[in-house]
Parts: C-alpha cells; sequence; structure tokens
C-alpha cells in the first residue's frame, strides 16, 4: 500500500482544513479521512445519490394547439391543429405519489405522462398550480396500492451560501442526471415572477430539469430548480440557476393538496425602504394592516420578532405563513413605539 503524502497539509494547511470540513459535513466516517479525500468525498455523494434517485421523475407533456390557415384561392380561414410535446422534471414528495414540479412545466397540458427513474410509466393528473412562484402539484394515477419512494424535506431556511447542493433532472431529454454545485447566494429577486425568493446555485442546471430538486448532502430536498440565467444567443447554463426554496415550496404543495389551491396571506400595504425599518407608503383600504391600525407614514420595526430590514424581509416573513395568521409587528409612528397584531 502506497503511503498518502501529507506534504500537502505542511504547504497548504487552509486547503486542508476546507477539504476536511467538507468531509465531515457530508458526514465520512473519521477511518476515510486518511485515505484519497477526493474518493471518500465522491463515494458520499454518490451514497446520496443513490437514495435520492428514485424519488426524481421525469414529467412529459402533450397538448394540441391551434394555429390559423387561410385558404388563398377562396379566402377561407381555418385551423390547422399542432400536437405539442414537452419535457421536464419532477420530485414525489409523499408516499402517495404527489410529484412537485414547475407550472411552465405542465401549462396547457391535456395529457401528462411521469417517468420513475426505472423506466416505468404512469400517467398523471394536475391538482392545482400557482402562478405567482411558478409552482405545479401532480398526482401519479393508477398507483393507489403502491407507496411510491418519496424525498424529505430539508429546511431551506437554516441553508447556509457556502453549502454543497446538488442538482436532479432530466436536461436535454437526458433523464436521471445530476451535478454537484455550491449555494451561491439565498433570497434573490430577478423580476420573472410576482413573487421570488429563490435560491441561486452554480450547480449546472438545463433546459429539462426544471421542476426537478435541488438536494442538500443529506438526501433532503432544500429547493426547486426553476430558472437559469442565461448569456447571449445561448440557451445552456453559465453557472447562476435559481430554485424555489423548499420550505415555500412546501407550504403552497401542502395547500393545494388539502383544498386545490394556495390562498397567498397578505398585509394590504405598499413599502418603501428607510434607514431604519421600512416605511409604509400606502395602506390599501379595508385591508389585514388597516383593520390592525396601521397607517401611511408608520415606520415598520420589526415583524414576528425579526427585523423589518426591508420590503424584501417583510414580504419573506409574510409568505411564510398561512391566510390568517396573526403577525405581530413592531412600528414606530411620530416617535412612539407601537405593537400591533396584523
Amino acid at each position: 500500500m502506497r503511503t498518502p503524502n501529507f506534504s500537502l497539509a505542511v504547504r497548504a494547511p487552509h486547503l486542508t482544513q476546507t477539504l476536511l470540513s467538507a468531509l465531515f459535513l457530508i458526514a465520512i466516517p473519521a477511518t476515510g479521512i486518511a485515505g484519497n479525500v477526493a474518493k471518500v468525498m465522491g463515494t458520499a455523494i454518490a451514497d446520496v445519490v443513490e437514495r435520492v434517485m428514485p424519488a426524481v421523475v421525469v414529467v412529459r407533456t402533450e397538448a394540441t394547439r391551434y394555429r390559423l390557415g387561410q385558404d388563398w384561392y377562396f379566402g377561407n380561414l381555418y385551423r390547422i391543429p399542432e400536437r405539442l410535446a414537452g419535457q421536464g422534471s419532477g420530485v414525489i414528495i409523499n408516499k402517495d405519489g404527489y410529484v412537485l414540479t414547475n407550472r411552465h412545466v405542465v401549462d396547457g397540458a391535456q395529457e401528462i405522462e411521469v417517468v420513475l427513474s426505472d423506466g416505468t410509466k404512469y400517467p398523471a393528473e394536475l391538482v392545482g398550480e400557482d402562478f405567482q412562484i411558478d409552482l405545479a402539484v401532480l398526482r401519479i394515477r393508477g398507483g393507489d396500492k403502491l407507496s411510491f419512494p418519496f424525498l424529505d424535506t430539508g429546511d431551506s431556511d437554516t441553508l447556509r451560501v457556502g453549502e454543497f447542493v446538488m442538482a436532479l433532472g432530466s436536461p436535454f431529454s437526458l433523464s436521471s442526471s445530476v451535478t454537484l454545485g455550491i449555494v451561491s447566494q439565498k433570497g434573490r429577486a430577478i423580476g420573472a415572477l410576482p413573487y421570488e425568493d429563490f435560491i441561486q446555485t452554480d450547480a449546472a442546471v438545463n433546459q429539462g430539469n426544471s421542476g426537478g430538486p435541488l438536494v442538500d448532502m443529506d438526501g433532503k430536498l432544500v429547493g426547486l430548480n426553476t430558472m437559469i440565467q442565461t448569456a447571449g444567443p445561448s440557451a445552456g447554463n453559465i453557472g447562476i440557476s435559481f430554485a424555489i426554496p423548499a420550505n415555500l415550496a412546501m407550504t403552497v404543495a401542502r395547500a393545494i393538496i388539502k383544498d386545490g389551491d394556495w390562498k397567498r396571506p397578505w398585509l394590504g400595504i405598499m413599502m418603501d425602504d428607510a434607514e431604519r425599518g421600512v416605511r409604509v407608503a400606502r395602506v390599501v383600504p379595508s385591508g389585514p394592516a388597516e383593520k390592525a391600525g396601521l397607517r401611511e407614514g408608520d415606520l415598520l420595526l420589526s415583524i414576528k420578532g425579526q427585523p423589518a430590514d426591508s420590503p424584501r424581509t417583510v414580504q419573506r416573513a409574510v409568505m411564510g405563513g398561512q391566510a390568517g395568521e396573526r403577525i405581530a409587528v413592531s412600528v414606530e409612528r411620530a416617535g412612539d413605539l407601537r405593537e400591533l397584531t396584523i
């Protein structure tokens, strides 16, 4: 057996410490640390992929669209049917066969098919969708007596910038593909959807990955891959992709499964940035905020016990709750501190 060369530890102690820290983050046994670091890390990652992959699915759709044609001799207009096929990704979120994917993957679909990682195909139905965050919930048909593999949900709120994550899905029809990256940033808003609180990652995500899971090194669902940033004429990955946080996605999914839709919580105010807190620019008449006594010009200092340091922070706190939930806020009005419940 070749004796490991530890000269790297002498010349670059910070690099070694970083690698060892990464090993402990993904629960590598201590006995493996003395071996080949890359091999040990690769084995740990492969173990996670092996556990996760059965819950990752391909989502195939078909729809008939019509385009106008014209008989140039008589001038008559008529409709020409076109059969359109699409494909994306999804993830099974419970044993009953409920599947989470993006709304744009199944938008307008007349037929939906889900393909498991072993190639088994099932028809699926749309349970509900939410356009504000681009989310859809499907249910596999014909599997009532089956118990499907599914992913446990991690806590996307505690996910840290710099942590390793994996994106799984079917880019360019290449099913069961895996890429590895890190969390580049959290709380991203890019102006593409009515509400955005994206996890940004550099894991390679491409067309067809939409709706696939973003998982942590414990194999838990922390996000749903949704969009990518591209440059120039290329539609491929440039190292910037965005995922819906799992906490938000599962809040909406549970509401859809239970009630068929998600009742979006709201305060009923418009906000501006301020040097300290958030300024209430406008209060919607008869909205929750007005009924609670909030007024235009109030300085919102905290919400749910957390500092209200930006409009995004306030919006995130509200969206993380349920419609009808009572929220405690601290406001300053004419120099006086007031505690309100909305």
